[in-house]
């Protein structure tokens, strides 16, 4: 009997007892592919040495510092790398310990910079619908996730708006062009703002690449730079949450250079340390980081392990580790044979409506019926069965639910490791379409039984 409480109390899942680069062991002996590096996690798949030396060196030398007495070595450098040569304006970083907690930096940081400026009113932001940001309160009230936010909503504040994903299979209207549908976008972003009085604003945030609510799911061409003249027009800061896309997952350090603008501020996690450490990270534009020195001369915020060295250790040397083997060249190469084979494997299957993703992060979206794009009925779990068949067949993928309106629709995202062979991405294919034939075998059974 476990004491744990578990992510689902209806059974204990397997225990993992060793892994190394794509592989995962349980127990049992049964060893598991992971295509999605647990959440889009473990870019650099299991047990890279290099990193685990660093840790063992960190571990050694320096455990734990409080930031409010010191900084540490691992700290300073792994902030050097990411923001020495200010990437998009972005100058500063701050380390916390998760991708929740980045998103709730980002909120009281865009807040009390406009305390900072003498605009007091902008207590206002706005997000998307299917959209995720965390867990925490006031990233599930940012968050458009609708069945995430269900059990909580009591508790949720009203700063928060929302305003439609841009998500062309669901969509993009018939006969509109992919440049029509992204001023469409635009325009209901600029009504909201208009609705909340543009000086009332104080950010928008959004997913350069929709992850685990979506699936996947890249913006139009033209809708990010839409979306950054109408915050630079009313004076709002743009922030983008690339926790799950950002960190080389889409073939470019940061999701937001494949579209030809910068954040104001920037969140990352899980690529950021590979789960080797928790850790997470805002990294933040000049002009704020000179708002709070100039004006009150601290951030009023703060996490026990802000900035933790071993974390930190482990986060530069995954960074490095990228830099060196040029990762990012691999995740572009790697992506495109994924994304192929997938397509090839599935791309005609009567139940999968569409593939999608950019680099390594990709997904498909099951459907009822193609021709309609009509969902599974949610009571079926159409994605929680293709989750478990996959890892029957010693597959591990990610699974989500509600993907076409917040209750309804089934997607499966795939987040291989950089490090993954070519041997291992047609094994994901493989064993990825095998796992939906199965799923969906069973429920034309059911269906007519």
């Amino acid at each position: 009997m476990t004491r744990i409480l578990h992510r689902s109390s209806r059974s204990a899942p397997p225990v993992a007892v060793h892994a190394a680069g794509s592989w995962i062991a349980d127990a049992e002996g049964r060893r598991v592919l992971d295509a999605s590096g647990g959440a889009a996690v473990s870019c650099l798949g299991h047990g890279h040495p290099r990193v685990v030396e660093a840790l063992r060196r960190q571990i050694g030398q320096l455990d734990y510092v409080h930031s409010g007495f010191f900084s540490s070595e691992p700290a300073e450098a792994l902030a050097e790398m990411l923001v020495g040569h200010e990437p998009g304006g972005l100058a500063g970083a701050y380390f916390i310990s998760s991708g929740s907690e980045a998103i709730e930096s980002a909120l009281k940081l865009a807040r009390q910079y406009f305390l900072e400026t003498g605009q007091e009113t902008r207590q206002h932001f706005i997000a998307r619908r299917q959209s995720y940001h965390g867990n925490t309160l006031g990233a599930l009230a940012a968050g458009g996730n609708a069945l995430r936010r269900a059990p909580y909503a009591p508790l949720l504040a009203d700063a928060f708006s929302h305003v439609s994903p841009a998500f062309a299979y669901r969509g993009q209207q018939a006969g509109e062009s992919e440049e029509a549908f992204a001023c469409r976008l635009a325009a209901e972003l600029e009504a909201e703002f208009q609705r909340l009085g543009p000086d009332t604003v104080a950010a928008f945030i959004a997913e350069p690449v929709v992850g685990a609510t979506l699936g996947c799911v890249p913006a139009p061409a033209g809708y990010f730079r839409a979306v950054r003249e109408i915050c630079d027009r009313h004076g709002a800061l743009l922030i983008l949450d690339e926790v799950m896309c950002g960190m080389g997952r889409t073939g470019t350090l940061h999701a937001w250079e494949q579209e030809g603008i910068a954040p104001d501020i920037q969140a990352v996690a899980k690529g950021l340390g590979g789960g080797f450490q928790p850790i997470g990270a805002i990294l933040i534009k000049g002009r704020i980081l000179d708002a709070i020195r100039e004006g009150s001369g601290s951030f009023k915020h703060g996490h026990t392990y802000v900035a933790h060295p071993v974390a930190c250790a482990a986060a530069l040397e995954v960074q490095r580790v990228i830099r060196d083997e040029g990762l990012l060249n691999r995740v572009r190469v790697l992506g495109q044979r994924l994304r192929a084979g997938l397509e090839a494997r599935l791309g005609q299957h009567p139940h999968v409506g569409d593939i999608r993703g950019r680099g390594l992060f990709q997904a498909i979206e099951l459907v009822a019926d193609r021709e309609t794009k009509a969902p599974f009925d949610p009571a079926l779990q159409a994605n929680i069965r293709i989750r478990d068949a996959a890892l029957a067949a010693g597959l591990a993928c990610y699974p989500g639910g509600g993907t076409a309106d917040g209750r309804a629709g089934d997607h499966i995202l795939l987040a291989p490791p950089y490090t993954a062979s070519e041997a291992e991405i047609e094994l994901i294919v493989e064993r990825m379409g095998a796992a939906v034939d199965t799923a969906m075998a069973m429920l034309r059974q059911e269906a007519r039984a």
